[in-house]
């Protein structure tokens, strides 16, 4: 069986009967529960690879759990709106147990980004298989509203950490999901204003403050620029074609020089700046320059978390970057490196602990919660995800020698 088979596999076969994905079937602090942010890639994964059913299943299942808590975002907004202060404590989860519920374990959950990430998911799954996935109108109104109206706030990180930054990677999912939510052509007129409004806030905001040597001065050209109430890009939308741009770096968060292996995403695959965008191009280099080594792909530099570990499903993304810049071999020799971390069973892990930047920190994490969870799910959602781009890159060289024939011919 490939790695691409047995992922499917693993993926179908641990997907619960609600439609959630479980991040790690048997790793302690994981186990029970769903992230929207993870599933959201896994469901990305099997999407491409025919599993339309599993991704319905999923997209669902978020748009139930969202939208039940409707009154929970009305109440929140309503606050807000009358200068209320709402603490990170009052606002929606980021993950849930499997059934839907709010889990009963403290847990580091407001994270906006997985809201955005899922509605980006829900987009391009309904785009590729060419029909709505039904039901999912309220969970996706819900969602919309609920980024709109707190887009700005401090939160944490993809990492569950720093909840007193605003994190780039964090802006650019919302940025690509309300844009999604837009495209998805279920918001109202005021809703669909109120999300382009939103949108361009974050792309000004992040030029204005987001970028390496960060200044007033920064134009906000780098900003999606066909963001409006009339329709916004549904993805890829960056700003390739946008006028004078800094050559600066996307940063960890706003105001900050550090990168994080996270920041991959705002280019591909939520185009908050294009690939062949200076700041796209630079933000992928940099990474690459401080976090990967030989294949794997650190989080960032203080990483301790586990010993500091190369993490499986970050090789994906730079992989992923790689592939839609068109650079193959590099794409490949990542999706190798990927494959060659899998247990003799087939399983790919969160993190490896062969190359460790905070060795002695190891061994609290193993205390605390056991060994690396294997199999992530997300790691196999990534792995799916990156052996298609490739298979796409042959796809197209295969027309290409074809069209040479015809002209040749």
């Amino acid at each position: 069986m490939t790695l691409v088979s047995h992922s499917l596999d693993v993926i179908q076969r641990l997907q619960s009967p609600t439609g959630a994905y479980p991040a790690s079937p048997t790793f302690s602090a994981y186990r029970g529960y769903s992230w929207l942010r993870d599933g959201a890639f896994i469901a990305e994964g099997v999407s491409r690879h025919g599993d339309a059913a599993g991704a319905d299943a999923f997209h669902t299942w978020c748009a139930r759990v969202i939208g039940d808590r409707a009154g929970q975002v009305d109440s929140l907004v309503s606050r807000a709106g009358r200068g209320e202060p709402v603490s990170p404590a009052e606002m929606l989860p980021t993950r849930f147990t499997l059934d839907g519920v709010d889990g009963d374990v403290d847990w580091w959950d407001f994270q906006l980004d997985g809201y955005g990430t899922w509605l980006w998911a829900l987009r391009e799954h309904s785009f590729r298989h060419g029909r709505a996935v039904s039901g999912v109108e309220k969970g996706v109104r819900t969602a919309a509203r609920y980024l709109t109206s707190f887009w700005d706030m401090p939160c944490y990180d993809w990492w569950e950490e720093h909840v007193e930054q605003r994190h780039v990677a964090t802006l650019g999912a919302v940025h690509a999901g309300l844009r999604a939510a837009v495209a998805l052509g279920v918001l109202s007129g005021a809703e669909s204003e109120a999300a382009g409004r939103a949108v361009e806030g974050i792309a000004a905001l992040v030029a204005a403050e987001g970028i390496s040597g960060a200044t007033s001065a920064t134009a906000s050209s780098t900003a999606v620029s066909n963001a409006g109430p009339s329709g916004l890009a549904a993805s890829g939308a960056g700003a390739s074609g946008a006028g004078a741009a800094k050559s600066g770096y996307l940063t960890k968060w706003l105001g900050s020089e550090a990168v994080d292996a996270s920041l991959l995403a705002c280019v591909e695959p939520f185009g908050l700046y294009a690939a062949d965008h200076p700041v796209g191009a630079a933000t992928v280099a940099e990474v690459e320059r401080q976090l990967a080594v030989d294949g794997g792909v650190y989080r960032y530099l203080a990483d301790t978390f586990y010993g500091g570990g190369r993490w499986v499903l970050l090789a994906g993304f730079l992989g992923w970057n790689h592939a839609r810049a068109g650079r193959r071999a590099e794409a490949q020799r990542y999706l190798d490196w990927m494959a060659a971390q899998a247990t003799p069973e087939g399983d790919l892990p969160e993190q490896v602990s062969d190359r460790l930047l905070a060795p002695d920190r190891l061994q609290e994490w193993l205390d605390r919660w056991g060994t690396v969870a294997t199999p992530l799910l997300w790691s196999h959602g990534m792995y799916l995800i990156l052996a298609d781009e490739l298979n796409k890159l042959d796809q197209l060289d295969e027309q290409s020698g074809l069209d040479e024939q015809g002209v040749r011919a």
